[in-house]
């Protein structure tokens, strides 16, 4: 029963961070962004994440971090962070390595991946995910083309595109673990006001699509794939190509999950070096 509560506490935040990890820009001169998130599902606030990054001609880093807080942080004890670097090639980004932590009041789990060209080089998931009957198995043709769910969040826009450019995209992502598509397609824009930006957004509407290492016969997998109230709001970094996101909404099983930045800076310029608090 408490893994059972675990699980659900912790899926709109995976959700959301999956989401997250797939959205953003392209080619850019110098920059660093800091920004920081709030989680929460059904009004109430389960979490904080943060991103921090830099762009310095075509190389990138970016780091991102999270925590769940109050009664389900209590619960869970649910933390996670990973990092990402790679290169901006031709306005798209060009993974090399990723790597993500997470962690609850009960396991940890460790993925660790060199990439070259958008081919996975070298992987390794400490401890390993565990082999079920209805997984839908990888293959090396899986691996092939891809993006990991960080480097996903850089999103080429040219300047004749726009907004409706940075959303109209299909983004081929591998964790690890799994190979899902999430499709992209403009919906709008609006004005917002947040700590260190007030400007347009660029609104996306967004759909997951599972193609192996999911659970295919699991409720959430059948309910993420029809799910049709997928959508984040895509801001501009000052100095770059670059559009990253500031609001992720997905409706989850036990309700809509929002992750929205409470503060989003942008140093024009910077180096490339990641911030850390």
């Amino acid at each position: 029963m408490k893994r059972a509560l675990r699980e659900r506490m912790l899926a709109p935040s995976l959700a959301g961070s999956v989401l997250a990890l797939s959205l953003a820009a392209a080619g850019a001169s110098a920059a660093s962004l800091d920004a920081k998130y709030d989680v929460t599902l059904l009004g109430l606030t389960l979490g904080t994440a943060t991103l921090s990054g830099g762009i310095e001609g075509s190389a990138y880093k970016l780091d991102v971090a999270a925590k769940l807080t109050g009664l389900v942080g209590g619960l869970t004890g649910g933390r996670g962070s990973g990092s990402a670097t790679g290169n901006l090639e031709s306005g798209k980004p060009t993974p090399a390595t990723f790597a993500v932590s997470s962690a609850n009041s009960s396991e940890s789990r460790t993925v660790r991946m060199a990439l070259d060209s958008g081919r996975v080089a070298a992987l390794d998931i400490a401890p390993p995910i565990d082999a079920k009957p209805d997984r839908v198995p990888l293959n090396d043709g899986h691996r092939r083309n891809v993006l990991d769910p960080l480097s996903a969040f850089l999103m080429p826009v040219s300047g004749k595109g726009g907004s409706a450019a940075a959303c109209n995209r299909t983004l081929p992502i591998f964790d690890g673990a799994a190979r899902y598509d999430i499709k992209l397609s403009y919906s709008g824009t609006r004005d917002v006001q947040i700590d260190g930006y007030s400007g347009p957004v660029a609104i996306c509407q967004a759909r997951y699509v599972p193609i192996a290492g999911h659970r295919a016969l699991r409720p959430s997998t059948k309910f993420m794939a029809e799910n049709r109230d997928i959508n984040t709001w895509l801001a501009p970094v000052a100095g770059t190509n670059l559009m990253v996101p500031v609001r992720i909404s997905v409706k989850t099983m036990v309700g809509t999950a929002v992750i929205e930045a409470s503060s989003f800076r942008v140093d024009p310029g910077a180096t490339a070096t990641a911030k850390r608090d």
